[in-house]
């Protein structure tokens, strides 16, 4: 895997404060942004990835004290990684199905 360099984490952090400003401002209906579904979806997903490759808590901590929707995301995440660890852990068979039922 290839080590971020700084640049490389102030642009993902630039595009991390847009993705949950724009969630935050449509959840708050806010009147001056206009809803655009797949945009919306599309800076969930950016979060959601870029969450999963920068421990959030460490490398945007203002970011998760002043937007909803990244510590939304950094609580799902979390509890994925929780259920993803306990699912295999204590239910090996039932990680099997799932798994065969994903492909």
């Amino acid at each position: 895997m290839t080590t971020l360099s700084p640049d490389n984490i102030e642009s993902l952090t630039v595009s991390a404060i847009r993705a949950a400003a724009y969630l935050d401002a449509c959840d708050a209906g806010a009147s001056m942004v206009r809803l655009d579904p797949d945009y919306y979806q599309a800076c969930g997903k950016v979060l959601r990835e870029i969450f999963a490759l920068l421990d959030p808590h460490l490398h945007f901590p203002v970011l998760l004290e002043e937007s909803a929707a990244a510590r939304e995301m950094a609580e799902s995440l979390s509890i994925g990684r929780r259920i993803g660890i306990s699912r295999l852990g204590y239910y090996p068979e039932l990680a099997v199905v799932i798994n065969r039922a994903a492909v």
